[in-house]
């Protein structure tokens, strides 16, 4: 149960992260993929609390999908903050995702 409130977390952190002015610019994607998966994240996080396994897969995608727009150069706005931020914030999502996910199926 820890594995989808340390996601809700993050997801609440990307969506504050987005208007942090060294992290994103409002000029670029960067403030809309970091709110949108940031609300994404939250709300999923949130209903796999209860929920069957499938939920958890959701956020794991989530991570996979932060990662990859790291890379993107129309939605990073700058090297040093944004990229790093979806980096980090991807990969914790995407490891804790799997680990939620991996242990509803054992239960």
């Amino acid at each position: 149960m820890w594995e989808n409130w340390t996601n809700f977390v993050l997801g609440i952190w990307l969506v504050i992260a987005a208007f942090i002015p060294g992290i994103t610019t409002s000029r670029t994607g960067s403030l809309w993929n970091d709110l949108i998966v940031g609300i994404l994240v939250a709300i999923f996080a949130f209903i796999a609390v209860g929920a069957k396994k499938a939920i958890c897969w959701i956020n794991g995608i989530m991570g996979i999908w932060l990662i990859i727009a790291a890379f993107i150069p129309g939605i990073v706005a700058n090297k040093t903050g944004n990229l790093w931020n979806n980096l980090i914030s991807g990969i914790i999502i995407l490891v804790v995702g799997l680990v939620a996910a991996l242990q509803k199926g054992a239960q």
